[in-house]
């Protein structure tokens, strides 16, 4: 029981249900709309990727919005005011991110023609692999959601009164309701407009708190008297939470699986009408994660000003550090109604991104990877409605799982943990395909299995083992100012209970930083992958389409001609030409068999696709005569 007399914070009023109710309004007529406009385009590809006809501005804002959920809105301003200010340096690691994926990643998928990213793998190595993979990103994606829906729920409940499972309930039916009717046009198009909010919301509050705590001049002095500016920690110990390296290096390997390889975000890039658009959508997202990273840093530097001297968390005035943010706005915002509503409709236009966002990828990978591939017949008209019963299953499992992620802890280590325990492996699978041609399908499966075993492995452990309180305390906190109750209880101080028993590694492989996870797994699978490859007899370059390799090797090789042709290990780059008919689909005629869906599909539809091929001559042009827009 608190021993402090918690200041009276209005709940919720009118007003601020009216400006709230109107974004999700908002949301789902931009979903009728595009339903109604494009209700004579009826095939599935329209609806699951826009007809590969959107260009990189909306792209751009759509990709922003979806990964700056309300984890970040809620999530990192409670971080920086606990921790300080070191989590600014995610703008290096995004940085690496969208450069890796923007020269690495994005040029094979785009090229490929494909749909669904791990239609990538069974090209690359077979259906074994492919399902393997479908399955885990359906896992993890499902599981990321549940946190998105849930947590903002949770934390505006508790302090402003919005009603908990009337707001995790709303999310589920308005994002698998603009899903289902728009496609990924509605979801793009309303992910633009729920990004727009979110910067409103954040600046909102970003304005009045600097001004109620007297500039930012004194902000700023108040964060450096209280330790939060400590920034550059080279501190080399994987066991601090984060540190200089944690972030730059574990938090480019976990944001790289979520960018580099995630449908969610290849999908939208496949969507741009040509290669260059895409590469332009993601380097413009990249301003916009920069912009909302600073906004959501300086947000907890304001709020620590604000609360320096009486922590609302310390003094149980809330029950958990995710509430500090919502607490922070009802606090500053008490007597200027509809505000509250405007940074709830912030905090739930980053959640509605992403469920939306979860929802689209998970119904395209779902039929592209699983129904087409046993029911390869379907009708165009019947394609599309099953895509749209794809969504509204997906809404109703990702609402359902809000339930099981009260049992996560704080949103932002949760999520991120989930992405690098499942992402890493992925990002290592994917990576051998692309990078290394003399990998095959044994390696692939064996890389896999060992990354996702020791990432959930470090993962789990963390869970069940804490990292000891040295490597993760939070940064002082004060409640010299907090009005004391009236009572007789005198301040007690529990007494030292024995430390638990732990096993040998909980103070050292448990206690790595959560973002290390995606590392290990990553590693794992591609050094395992490698050795069992070379083990099994690896694959012949001879017999990989250049298109599905990105020959990395070029940018250290460059003056020596027979040293990059070594490193090719006999994959056909030099060839300024590549004819289809005689490459990729005998690729896909050995790994397909009998599916001739998939090969016409390749065969005559996904050409169309490729940069720089030429139906006359049937033929594809390398990208260094990439074709102006």
């Amino acid at each position: 029981m608190s021993n402090f007399v918690a200041p009276e914070v209005k709940k919720f009023v009118a007003w601020d249900y009216v400006v709230f109710a109107a974004l999700f309004l908002v949301c789902a007529s931009i979903g009728v709309f595009f339903a109604v406009k494009e209700r004579k385009k009826k095939t599935s590809k329209e609806f699951l990727v826009g007809g590969k006809q959107m260009t990189c501005g909306p792209i751009a804002f759509s990709l922003t919005s979806s990964f700056m959920s309300a984890v970040t809105v809620l999530g990192t301003p409670s971080e920086v005011y606990r921790y300080g200010a070191s989590f600014v340096l995610f703008f290096l690691s995004y940085a690496l991110v969208i450069i890796f994926t923007a020269e690495l990643f994005l040029p094979v998928f785009y090229r490929s023609g494909i749909t669904s990213t791990y239609e990538y793998l069974e090209l690359r190595f077979n259906k074994i692999v492919r399902l393997a993979a479908t399955l885990i990103y359906i896992v993890q994606t499902i599981l990321y959601t549940g946190i998105v829906v849930y947590a903002p729920s949770l934390a505006l409940n508790q302090v402003t009164g919005f009603d908990l499972w009337g707001s995790v309930v709303a999310t589920g039916i308005v994002c698998t309701f603009y899903c289902t009717l728009g496609g990924l046009k509605a979801v793009v198009w309303t992910d633009a407009f729920q990004m727009t909010v979110m910067v409103a919301g954040f600046m909102t509050v970003l304005i009045r708190g600097t001004t109620l705590n007297g500039g930012s001049t004194k902000v700023w002095e108040d964060a450096y008297e209280g330790s939060r500016l400590n920034i550059f920690d080279f501190d080399a110990d994987p066991l601090r939470r984060h540190t200089f390296w944690t972030i730059v290096i574990g938090g480019t390997f976990t944001w790289l699986g979520l960018y580099g390889v995630n449908q969610s975000t290849i999908q939208r890039c496949i969507s741009c009408k040509s290669e260059k658009h895409a590469k332009l959508a993601l380097y413009l997202n990249l301003l916009g994660l920069w912009t909302v990273l600073v906004c959501a840093v300086f947000c907890g530097l304001v709020m620590y000003s604000h609360y320096k001297s009486c922590d609302p968390w310390t003094a149980d005035f809330i029950s958990a550090p995710d509430q500090l943010m919502p607490y922070f706005v009802m606090d500053i915002f008490s007597s200027m109604p509809g505000v509250p509503g405007l940074f709830v409709a912030c905090a739930f236009s980053g959640t509605l991104s992403t469920v939306a966002a979860s929802i689209n990828a998970l119904a395209t990978v779902t039929f592209e990877d699983l129904v087409k591939k046993g029911f390869p017949n379907l009708s165009e008209k019947m394609s599309t409605w099953i895509s749209k019963g794809l969504c509204i299953l997906y809404g109703v499992l990702c609402t359902s799982m809000a339930a099981a992620a009260s049992l996560l802890g704080g949103v932002v280590q949760a999520s991120l943990s989930i992405h690098g325990m499942c992402g890493g492996p992925m990002l290592g699978l994917f990576t051998l395909g692309i990078v290394f041609p003399c990998a095959n399908w044994k390696g692939a499966i064996g890389g896999l299995l060992a990354g996702i075993t020791l990432a959930f492995w470090a993962g789990t452990g963390s869970f069940i083992y804490p990292a000891p309180p040295a490597k993760s305390i939070p940064l002082q906190l004060s409640t010299l100012n907090c009005t004391l109750a009236n009572s007789t209880e005198a301040l007690t101080t529990a007494a030292p209970t024995a430390a638990p028993d732990r096993p040998l590694l909980a103070d050292t492989w448990y206690s790595l930083s959560y973002l290390y996870f995606s590392a290990i797994g990553c590693l794992g699978c591609a050094i395992t992958g490698l050795l069992i490859s070379f083990v099994t007899g690896p694959s012949k370059g001879e017999d990989i389409p250049p298109v599905l390799i990105k020959p990395v090797c070029n940018l250290f090789c460059f003056w020596s001609e027979r040293l990059k042709a070594f490193l090719w290990c006999g994959v056909q780059h030099d060839s300024q030409q590549v004819d289809f008919e005689k490459n990729l689909p005998k690729v896909i005629a050995n790994k397909t068999g009998t599916d001739d869906t998939f090969k016409n599909s390749i065969n005559k539809e996904n050409k169309r696709q490729f940069p720089g091929y030429n139906p006359e001559e049937n033929s594809y042009t390398n990208m260094s005569r990439e074709s102006r827009l």
